[in-house]
């Protein structure tokens, strides 16, 4: 387990961001927020798919008046996404349960002051959400549009909140590239013990986004910075939750469920492993518990794999063998393995619990 930079814990609704808590997963709805039925539609379907805080945007009034209807039909935290116009923070704050505002676009600080003494009222927490195209005149003059300017934005309104006695702060730094958001949150993270979010902002499609948020996520999550994140895609909403816990899982962040280790289809393969693969995986979706499997298509490399996998198979011609913690425990025709594999996976899920 990749050991986190200690942070303050702060709460999001009844979801624990920071600290000790698991990292969390979040995801934005595209529908007009007015329309309340489309919103909590989609807000319910990123709940079943895993999603623990929604954001919604809120660009004019009638959004605004929107909130109070949504909260009371769902169940996950929400977040309102503000630019421009901080009179509908204020209006937001009464029914939400975070604020994400943009340093760069609301303009004047008292602008800030008003969404702050709006949020202490009620006891919610602030997003200062940097991004790299729209930073204050002020630090894109200095800086332009680099890490250093995004930094020097955060540490500007960080200490700004703080002057005012706000502490339930969470920071993100986004920008459209991996390198200069990778660069961003390593620069700011020694400088203050504030929660993370993560994301790499307008990242394309699902290819090119998971390729992106998996390269600049991944890194900074191994680093042991990041407390919640987004993947931002292009597309389906589902997509984004079931890339952000791809992420979390692979990088070692957040193991959950089968790591299933499958060798690249290649002329040694003796057996229909693709297939196999993909049986197993679905027949398995459902187990949670954080375990090393193997599947292998030949001898090559499938009894080294195999030493180090909770279960393992190894195909051979027509016939492979069923492993467990390195040790052989059934020599079975090749139709009989994979049903074999998934009842001892099974059994030692339900032994871990």
């Amino acid at each position: 387990m990749i050991k986190r930079y200690p942070t303050k814990k702060i709460y999001v609704g009844d979801v624990a961001v920071g600290g000790d808590a698991p990292i969390s997963t979040q995801s934005m709805t595209y529908s007009n927020t007015y329309d309340v039925d489309a919103t909590v539609e989609q807000i319910k379907r990123l709940h079943f798919a895993g999603c623990d805080i929604v954001r919604v945007a809120v660009p004019d009034m009638e959004d605004a008046l929107a909130l109070k209807s949504i909260k009371e039909q769902i169940d996950l935290p929400l977040v309102a996404d503000i630019h421009y116009n901080y009179k509908l923070a204020l209006i937001a704050a009464e029914s939400v349960d975070c604020i994400r505002f943009n340093p760069g676009n609301i303009g004047e600080k008292s602008r800030i002051k008003e969404i702050v003494k709006a949020c202490q009222q009620r006891e919610i927490p602030i997003r200062i959400g940097v991004n790299a195209g729209s930073l204050e005149k002020e630090f894109e003059n200095k800086y332009g549009q680099t890490a250093e300017g995004m930094v020097a934005s955060a540490e500007y309104n960080i200490k700004y909140l703080e002057d005012l006695g706000f502490t339930d702060i969470k920071i993100s730094l986004k920008a459209s590239d991996v390198e200069r958001t990778v660069a961003a949150y390593r620069q700011l993270r020694p400088k203050n013990n504030y929660p993370f979010h993560l994301g790499v902002t307008e990242a394309g499609t699902l290819f090119h986004a998971t390729v992106k948020s998996s390269i600049g996520l991944g890194t900074l999550l191994m680093e042991g910075i990041g407390d919640t994140m987004r993947v931002s895609i292009t597309g389906e909403l589902e997509e984004e939750i079931n890339v952000a816990r791809a992420i979390l899982k692979d990088s070692g962040a957040m193991p959950d469920g089968l790591n299933i280790i499958s060798c690249p289809t290649c002329g040694r393969i003796e057996a229909d492993l693709v297939t196999a693969v993909a049986e197993i995986e679905r027949r398995t979706a459902h187990i949670k518990t954080p375990l090393n499997v193997s599947v292998m298509g030949c001898v090559v490399n499938a009894i080294g794999e195999a030493a180090h996998a909770d279960v393992a198979i190894a195909y051979g011609k027509g016939k492979g063998l069923v492993m467990v913690k390195g040790e052989v425990i059934a020599n079975l025709d090749e139709h009989e393995l994979v049903d074999k594999f998934v009842y001892e996976v099974e059994k030692m899920a339900a032994e871990v619990k």
